[in-house]
C-alpha cells in the first residue's frame, strides 16, 4: 500500500510541481536548533536579497522529514550522504545534491563558503564581472 501512496505522490508532485529553478539551498533545520536560530536572526531576512539569495533560492526543510518513510525523495531532492548536523545547508540543482555546508560558521564565513561552492558547482557569475555581452 506504501508503495502505491509513493507513486501517486510521485504523480501528484509531477502535475502540480512548481517550474524548476535550476540552483536552490536546502536549509535543513529542526526545532531548537541554536545555530538555525542565529542564522535565522543573521541572515534570514537579508539572504532572498543578495545576488547568492536570487540566484539559489533558499528552501527550509525540517531534519525530522528527511528521516520519515520516504525520506529525502519525497521532498524532491537527492543527498550524497544521509544530513546529521543542523543546519546543514544543501546546494541543490534539479533535485539533486552538489554541495553542502554543515553547520552555521557565522557570518563572514558562510558568505565565503557559499560563494566558494557557487562558483565551483554551478554558473553563478563571479562576483564584479559584468555578464557576458551579445554583439550585434
Amino acid at each position: 500500500m506504501s508503495l502505491v501512496r509513493a507513486v501517486l505522490a510521485a504523480i501528484f508532485l509531477g502535475l502540480f510541481a512548481l517550474p524548476a529553478v535550476a540552483a536552490e539551498l536546502v536549509m535543513v533545520e529542526e526545532p531548537g536548533c541554536p545555530w538555525c536560530a542565529k542564522w535565522e536572526r543573521e541572515l534570514g531576512a537579508i539572504y532572498p536579497k543578495t545576488p547568492e539569495g536570487r540566484f539559489a533560492p533558499l528552501r527550509k526543510v525540517q531534519l525530522h522529514d528527511l528521516r520519515q518513510t520516504g525520506g529525502p525523495a519525497s521532498l524532491g531532492i537527492a543527498l550524497e550522504r544521509p544530513v546529521v548536523f543542523t543546519p546543514t545547508f544543501l546546494l541543490m540543482e534539479d533535485g539533486v545534491e552538489l554541495a553542502r555546508i554543515q553547520g552555521y560558521p557565522g557570518e563572514d564565513f558562510f558568505w565565503g563558503l557559499l560563494e566558494r561552492i557557487l562558483l565551483e558547482t554551478t554558473d553563478y557569475p563571479a562576483p564584479g564581472t559584468a555578464p557576458a555581452q551579445v554583439a550585434n
